[in-house]
């Protein structure tokens, strides 16, 4: 199964943790080993990701989640899962990755975007904000732009209007944003 993406998912920093040594077997590693093995974990899973090839990803997520649990393969782990029609199951994963890291936005988004795939409008607005309000979260108009969708399908078009505004506001060349709030404005009309 190919996934297909609509918008461009954010590069991935992984901040830096505490090396204390770990017994491994019979030799010492640090966490940094770990990291270094989870993070090249995620990036080959990451690009199998991107090349469809879902069941593969997901393995390689899971792999790097068990050599360094981080907030990022926990979301992107969610989000080929998501490609998969298993929103519930992506959830899950999005709420273990703001366990690791509550700064992080990109799982709040997440939630968001597939609570409103599964139509509970209500229920996306809460993680939407705040993913807009995150700490650390590269493509904050995903979050206002995702925000007008759910006030759209709940028909609150000033509400939906003022986030396309604010996605724009962020990123002037976001066209899906400037598309979709032309169309609200004649709608509204």
């Amino acid at each position: 199964m190919k996934c297909k993406t609509a918008v461009a998912r954010s590069s991935i920093i992984i901040v830096g943790f505490p090396e204390p040594e770990i017994q491994f077997g019979r030799r010492m590693m640090k966490n940094n080993d770990y990291l270094k093995v989870a993070y090249s974990l995620f990036e080959e899973a990451y690009q199998l990701q991107m090349q469809g090839l879902l069941e593969s990803a997901i393995e390689l997520y899971l792999q790097s989640i068990d050599a360094y649990p981080t907030a990022e393969a926990y979301t992107f782990l969610g989000w080929s899962y998501s490609f998969q029609g298993k929103l519930d199951q992506a959830i899950e994963e999005c709420k273990k990755a703001i366990e690791i890291d509550p700064d992080f936005g990109n799982p709040y988004n997440d939630i968001g975007a597939y609570l409103i795939q599964k139509k509970q409008y209500e229920e996306a607005i809460p993680w939407l904000r705040k993913a807009a309000g995150a700490k650390r979260y590269q493509h904050y108009h995903y979050a206002h732009y995702n925000l007008a969708r759910a006030y759209i399908a709940l028909e609150q078009f000033n509400n939906a209007r003022r986030e396309f505004e604010n996605a724009l506001k962020i990123a002037p060349e976001y066209d899906i944003a400037r598309d979709a709030l032309a169309v609200l404005k004649q709608r509204i009309q």
